[in-house]
């Protein structure tokens, strides 16, 4: 009889054990999935979406945020709980903040604020007048430079055109959370299998016309170490290069990030931001501060969220500062 308690007893035991959720351990590195140059360019022809919906479309995956699916993302809020996706405006100026926010009181009740918010510092939208490849942007843009100059605008594929806002199903993916860790260590990549084993854990999968948000962590490690060099000099943790078809397989409308996903140590450093905006048509989230994100997701165990935004529809912009807002 006492063998049996004590047998019982040890079952118990590993069964309560099997329930707890303890943290993911680092994953090891699957096998090499270098993306040669050859490769790559081969994906410029067999992943791009250019022509896709027209020969004149200026949105690209936007057009994927269809009536259909603005009214499945608003029967996403139950709570009613709002939560910014913005950093604070940043007026220090860093090693990863070389263009401050500037701010100046014009009177008692008036004042100005100006920026250069391309970079790594500020919270922006980038539109699809932002990156070219030899002076060709999304979908054979190919402006003369210096009538963009002296017209002191792009004349398609600019900001403007989402004056009337985004309002779709967005999706977090939080790496460091899989991963058991606060943050991911600089130039850790960000592969294929990563994503989906967080979609097999959280229950929720990136589907067409979403807005897929990517947390590394950024925001975290930059406050417990203080501001550090970033960009497409130095390496920080993001999607790797192979990442890319997956993007277009599962049909991402908008991707957002804590950093503009520079990760790859190679010729094709940036691969995921720039073969988005040019070959996609996936404007970009960049700096995004997914800290509040993370916590209020991992509170309601809920990954996917109402995401609104609209940017200042500057005629002819690159993009715009922005303030993304997640509700539950």
């Amino acid at each position: 009889m006492a063998r049996r308690i004590s047998v019982g007893i040890v079952a118990a035991v590993v069964l309560a054990m099997a329930n707890i959720e303890t943290p993911a351990v680092q994953q090891a590195s699957p096998p090499d999935q270098t993306v040669t140059a050859e490769q790559y360019e081969q994906w410029k022809k067999d992943l791009s979406n250019w022509g896709r919906w027209g020969k004149d479309d200026e949105v690209g995956t936007v057009n994927l945020i269809t009536p259909a699916k603005r009214k499945q993302a608003a029967a996403l809020v139950k709570d009613g709980v709002s939560v910014s996706l913005a950093a604070d405006p940043d007026t220090e100026k860093a090693v990863d903040n070389q263009n401050p926010y500037e701010h100046a009181m014009l009177g008692i009740g008036s004042d100005r604020w100006g920026v250069a918010y391309h970079g790594v510092a500020h919270t922006h939208l980038d539109s699809l007048a932002h990156i070219n490849a030899n002076g060709v942007f999304y979908n054979g843009y190919k402006p003369d430079p210096e009538e963009v100059k002296k017209a002191n605008r792009h004349f398609k594929n600019s900001i403007d055109r989402l004056k009337s806002g985004v309002f779709t199903r967005g999706v977090l993916i939080d790496i460091p959370r899989l991963k058991g860790v606060p943050y991911l260590e600089q130039g850790t990549p960000i592969y294929v299998a990563d994503l989906e084993a967080w979609e097999k854990r959280a229950g929720v999968r990136v589907g067409a016309g979403d807005a897929l948000f990517i947390r590394t962590g950024v925001w975290a490690r930059r406050k417990a170490a203080g501001p550090y060099a970033r960009g497409r000099n130095a390496r920080d943790a993001g999607l790797d290069p192979s990442v890319i078809p997956w993007l277009k397989r599962r049909d991402v409308a908008i991707m957002g990030s804590d950093h503009p996903q520079y990760v790859s140590p190679s010729a094709i450093t940036a691969a995921a931001h720039d073969f988005s905006l040019v070959y996609l048509g996936i404007h970009l989230l960049d700096n995004c501060d997914l800290e509040a994100l993370g916590e209020a997701a991992a509170a309601r165990k809920r990954w996917d969220f109402l995401l609104t935004m609209a940017p200042i529809p500057v005629v002819g912009g690159t993009g715009s500062p922005i303030n993304p807002i997640a509700t539950f």
